[in-house]
């Protein structure tokens, strides 16, 4: 039924229009608390099979919905009641901006693809953290922040206004993710540079562990797939040097030409990042490439053309503790979570391995 209306309606419908008017749908539902028990019974049903613990928490299944979606923490309960074992909000920068102007998202439909150049449109991190404290949960859920730099913040000012947010957005995170990886502000990517990258993540830590005592907020770092292999594993090394708790691969890409898409050629070259199923080929290689360089020693989340239980299934192979989704999400709708933990908890079943911690790595294990 949802690829019906999604053809009729949203496929006619402008894509960051009918974004908001999905997003509306979802919160009202999760505001009534007899509607959202019944969504969430027939779409968000438990398998204890696929239990998670990951970055020191505790997780009903290892599939989240990826930061992009809910920027500004007002859909937490909603994304929850739709399945998603955890959510991860923003990109969220130190201070509100707007994005971008439009027209700023686009569907590649025969692509299963979207580009996108929203330009980290969000509410601040000063507003984000006061919703995230004054909001009571309706749902257990891990809830992740994933904070950006402010477009007019210089880029020598950078560390400042991470650590702005960090100080602010920690004390309300299950865990806390540094996005450097984003095409849409400029010279965002060039922190992935190691020795851009070794001050920021060094600066966030501290910041992070200055506001919250009680307890170490997990701290990932999310990477674009067009970095070279040896930047890849630059910031594998540096991550295992600064104690980093994960590694998030992959964002959004710039490429086009090496991607097979099919889409009208000016729908193509429309500038932003792509993500979606074209990204899932070079994802999964940057994915199994991290995995063969830290091994176990931190988390890795496979993110980027994630479409189906197999998908989700070959980034665990591949080395990923935990899964997560977007693009997808819109082709999909919402039965989208629930049909991937069904075939997740079918594939384990009929593998070799008891548990899911089992199967993490398991491929790349096997070549080295």
């Amino acid at each position: 039924m949802y690829k019906i209306f999604f053809k009729l309606v949203f496929s006619r419908t402008d894509p960051e229009r009918a974004h908001h008017l999905a997003f509306r749908w979802i919160r009202l539902a999760a505001r009534v608390p007899v509607l959202r028990t019944f969504v969430a019974a027939a779409l968000a049903p438990r398998h204890k099979e696929l239990r998670t613990e990951a970055l020191g928490l505790r997780m009903h299944g290892p599939f989240g919905l990826a930061a992009g979606f809910d920027k500004n923490a007002v859909a937490i309960d909603g994304m929850a009641m739709l399945g998603f074992d955890h959510v991860e909000i923003g990109t969220v920068t130190g201070e509100p901006q707007p994005g971008n102007p439009g027209k700023r998202l686009f569907r590649l439909v025969g692509d299963r693809a979207l580009i996108n150049r929203m330009g980290f449109n969000n509410d601040g991190s000063l507003a984000v953290a006061a919703r995230l404290a004054s909001r009571t949960p309706a749902f257990r859920t891990v809830v992740g922040v994933n904070i950006g730099k402010t477009k007019v913040v210089p880029e020598e000012e950078a560390v400042d206004d991470y650590v702005k947010s960090a100080e602010r957005l920690a004390p309300h995170a299950d865990y806390l993710v540094v996005n450097v990886s984003s095409p849409n502000t400029p010279g965002l990517r060039n922190l992935q540079a190691t020795e851009a990258l070794r001050p920021l993540l060094s600066a966030v830590r501290e910041a992070a562990d200055r506001a919250v005592t009680a307890r170490r907020v997990p701290l990932l770092v999310k990477i674009a797939p067009d970095l070279a292999d040896e930047d890849v594993d630059a910031v594998a090394d540096l991550a295992v040097e600064l104690g980093l708790d994960g590694i998030i691969a992959t964002n959004t890409t710039i490429a086009r030409e090496e991607l097979g898409l099919t889409s009208p050629p000016a729908l193509v070259q429309e500038t932003g990042g792509l993500s979606g199923a074209p990204l899932k080929a070079r994802s999964l290689e940057v994915l199994r490439r991290l995995y063969a360089r830290v091994g176990d020693r931190i988390t890795l989340v496979g993110v980027g053309g994630v479409g189906s239980a197999e998908d989700a299934w070959q980034r665990i192979l591949a080395g990923a503790t935990l899964v997560q989704g977007y693009s997808a999400f819109i082709y999909e709708g919402p039965f989208y979570a629930r049909g991937l933990h069904k075939g997740l908890a079918a594939r384990l079943r009929q593998s070799p391995y008891a548990t899911l911690a089992d199967a993490v790595g398991a491929d790349v294990r096997k070549t080295v």
